[in-house]
C-alpha cells in the first residue's frame, strides 16, 4: 500500500499552511521551469503534506502568468499523490454567497493563453476530463469543511476565464443564464487537466469571495470587498485544510476512480517515433508509463 502526500495549491489570500511539523521550504527544479515559489514540505497528524503557493508568496505571478505545467511538475516529483487546488472565485448563484466554500466537480474552460499539456509533438496524448475532480478526495474536503463549520456546498461548475480582468456584465450574465455556471475563477485551468495527465488525484475548491457583476444589489467586483473576504476565507481555507490528513490518513489505496492511472490508453505515439527529448521531461510526470 503506497503511502498519501497531499499537496496543496494555495489561491489569492492562502500561502501558507500553520502547523507543519519539519516545516522547510524546497526548491524544486523541473524540466518546465521553474514552479511559482519553493514548496513548503513537512508533516501533519502523521501525514506528508506539500504546500506551494500558486501566485507565489507576495502574489507576484498572474493568473496567465503562473506556471501550471511546473507546479504540478514539481508536485508530482516530490511524490505527491493527492493535490487539493484552493482559490477565489466569484459566484453566480444567490446561494453561493461570499464566504462560502464549493467543492467544484465541473469545468468550463475560457482561458487561451497558457500552455495546458506536458505532451505534444513527438509523444502524444489525450486523457479523458470528463469528470476533472476526483470524488473520493472531494468527499474528503467536504467533509473537512463541515467540521471546520464551514458552509459548504457540494458540485458545482467553475468557469475559468483568462483575466485578468474581472467579467463584464454581459459575460457574466451569459456564464450564468445561458452556460449554467456556478462560480467563476482565473486558476483552475489548465491545472486541473495538467493534474489529470500527471495522475494525481485532483479537488478543487473554491471560497466565494463576490458574486461577479450580475448580481443587481451587488453591483460590479470592488477589489477592496474582495481582500476583506479573502482573509476571513483563508483563516478557513487553512482550517479545513489542517483537517484532511486525519479524514485521508497515511495509508492510500489506488484510486476507485482511476485518477492514478489517467495514462494506462493515453498515449498514442509509438515508441520509437517518440522524441526521447520530449520523453525525458516527462519523467515524473509520466515515467510510470514511459
Amino acid at each position: 500500500m503506497a503511502q498519501t502526500k497531499i499537496g496543496v495549491i494555495g489561491g489569492s489570500g492562502l500561502y501558507e499552511i500553520e502547523g507543519l511539523q519539519d516545516a522547510v521550504w524546497v526548491k524544486v527544479e523541473t524540466p518546465w521551469g521553474a514552479p511559482s515559489d519553493e514548496v513548503l514540505t513537512g508533516r501533519l497528524d502523521g501525514v506528508e503534506m506539500v504546500f506551494l503557493p500558486r501566485h507565489g508568496r507576495g502574489h507576484v505571478h498572474s493568473p496567465t502568468e503562473v506556471p501550471y505545467r511546473a507546479n504540478i511538475d514539481a508536485l508530482k516529483r516530490l511524490g505527491v499523490t493527492d493535490v487539493v487546488s484552493v482559490s477565489a472565485c466569484g459566484s453566480f448563484r444567490e446561494e453561493m454567497a461570499p464566504g462560502d466554500f464549493v467543492i467544484v466537480d465541473q469545468f468550463i474552460d475560457r482561458t487561451f493563453a497558457r500552455e495546458k499539456s506536458f505532451f505534444g509533438t513527438g509523444c502524444v496524448a489525450h486523457v479523458s476530463v470528463a469528470h476533472p475532480t476526483c470524488p473520493r478526495l472531494g468527499d474528503a474536503c467536504e467533509t473537512a469543511a463541515r467540521e471546520a463549520g464551514i458552509n459548504v456546498h457540494r458540485g458545482g461548475t467553475y468557469l475559468a476565464m483568462e483575466g485578468p480582468q474581472f467579467s463584464t456584465l454581459a459575460e457574466s450574465r451569459m456564464y450564468r443564464e445561458a452556460w449554467g455556471a456556478d462560480v467563476i475563477g482565473m486558476t483552475n485551468m489548465p491545472e486541473a487537466k495538467l493534474a489529470r495527465e500527471a495522475e494525481l488525484c485532483y479537488a478543487s475548491v473554491a471560497m466565494v469571495t463576490d458574486y461577479d457583476s450580475w448580481h443587481p444589489h451587488h453591483g460590479e467586483v470592488d477589489i477592496s470587498d474582495i481582500i476583506a473576504i479573502l482573509m476571513g476565507n483563508a483563516d478557513k481555507g487553512r482550517a479545513m485544510v489542517s483537517r484532511l490528513p486525519a479524514l485521508l490518513g497515511a495509508d492510500r489505496a489506488p484510486c476507485p476512480h482511476g485518477c492514478d492511472r489517467a495514462l494506462d490508453h493515453a498515449i498514442l505515439t509509438a515508441p520509437e517515433r517518440r522524441d526521447p527529448d520530449l520523453v525525458a521531461k516527462l519523467d515524473a510526470v509520466a515515467g510510470r508509463v514511459l
